[in-house]
């Protein structure tokens, strides 16, 4: 019968121990990095890339593809509705397509709510295609390449800054030969968000004044999401490489 060495055991346990503390102390630097860089313009400027490094000339497109994002209503979704919108009224002619999986022939669905979304922008129903199968990006590709068996046809994308340049690169992959995109960057406040605290009352005069001070406000928390969603995206950009989908 196998006996237990604890002499083994307490190697392996040290191991693990020392394996634990250098784990730890590599989070932490990682996380005091991440902190200080999110009091810089870098994760903007690292969504800004994703954003627009992949954007060519200005082609008119035959066909704007609507990427799904997350379901009707959700901030994602309305923002790409709200860029489609504009866009299909600037090009008349260019036929619509949503990409999101759903119902089709459920009236609350996303992808039908989503319909209803660009048709309150006055956008014709007769100009917008369904494509309800794809589950991610390759996937919505692929289906596309189905509706538009013209790989010339010109493809206008709308999605979100970060999935940008992913999706252009998985249409090409497909076959598509020109592929542009309109990255639905949110819109900044056109007003200033400063107000002096003692204005305000309350108690507490020992804490520091905020007012004057929207970098730690707002865009301190805003930068960190930046850098999340950019970690994720290199992760998906990698993924998406190693597979051969773009």
């Amino acid at each position: 019968m196998y006996k237990i060495n604890k002499t083994h055991i307490n190697s392996i346990f040290r191991v693990l121990l020392k394996l634990g503390k250098v784990i730890s102390i590599i989070a932490g630097l990682l996380a005091i990095f991440l902190i200080l860089i999110s009091f810089t313009t870098l994760p903007y400027k690292g969504i800004y890339w994703l954003g627009t490094s992949s954007i060519k000339a200005v082609l008119t497109p035959e066909y704007i593809v609507v990427m799904g994002g997350s379901a009707m209503p959700g901030k994602s979704g309305l923002i790409r509705s709200y860029y489609a919108g504009m866009i299909a009224k600037e090009f008349s002619e260019s036929k619509i397509i949503i990409a999101l999986p759903g119902d089709i022939y459920d009236t609350n669905s996303s992808i039908c709510l989503m319909q209803k979304e660009l048709e309150i922008r006055t956008i014709d129903p007769d100009r917008i295609i369904l494509e309800n199968k794809g589950r991610n990006t390759r996937f919505q590709a692929l289906e596309i390449k189905k509706i538009i068996p013209d790989e010339k046809s010109s493809v206008l994308i709308v999605t979100s800054p970060e999935h940008m340049r992913r999706a252009i690169r998985a249409f090409e992959k497909t076959g598509f030969q020109y592929v542009n995109g309109i990255p639905a960057f949110d819109a900044v406040h056109d007003f200033e968000l400063i107000f002096k605290d003692e204005e305000l009352g309350g108690k507490n005069r020992f804490l520091p004044e905020i007012g004057n001070n929207t970098q730690i406000r707002y865009q301190f928390w805003k930068h960190l999401e930046y850098e999340i969603i950019f970690i994720r995206e290199i992760v998906a950009l990698g993924y998406y490489n190693l597979k051969g989908w773009i």
